[in-house]
């Protein structure tokens, strides 16, 4: 697999990826997410191609304090192959040039599998609780 970074012509299957591993939302457009990203360290968001077509996905981001992850996945098909480890370590090292001392990401609670794959790289989990505000409706 190579990792680059994402370009506006992989929208539709970047999009694809993301509904067939259960990523998006109803409230949230896809499209707009994406648009909004490229505006904003556009180099911390990542794509995975092998034989020219979109397996995997991360985007990150950096506020000064603590870098975030979203979106990361990998394609069913090449899920347990370590595609979505090898982009998470990309992110990390591009968030650790960055200064960034710290790494922040959500998984939905019933999501064990995800949880398990976070366990695996040595993530720790926090009891904490996601508050969040829409500010702008999509």
């Amino acid at each position: 697999m190579h990792i680059r970074p994402f370009e506006p012509r992989d929208s539709d299957a970047v999009v694809a990826l993301w509904r067939a591993r259960g990523l998006t939302r109803p409230w949230n457009d896809p499209l707009k997410d994406i648009e909004r990203k490229l505006a904003v360290q556009p180099e911390l968001f990542l794509v995975g191609e092998l034989d020219g077509a979109i397996v995997a996905t991360a985007m990150g981001g950096y506020d000064g304090h603590r870098g975030s992850v979203y979106y990361l996945a990998a394609a069913e098909e090449h899920a347990g192959k370590g595609y979505g480890a090898a982009l998470l370590a990309e992110l990390e090292r591009r968030l650790t040039a960055m200064g960034c001392p710290k790494i922040n990401l959500l998984v939905r609670g019933e999501n064990d599998g995800v949880l398990k794959f976070y366990d695996r790289l040595g993530y720790e989990r926090h009891d904490s609780l996601s508050l969040g505000r829409r500010l702008i409706a999509d």
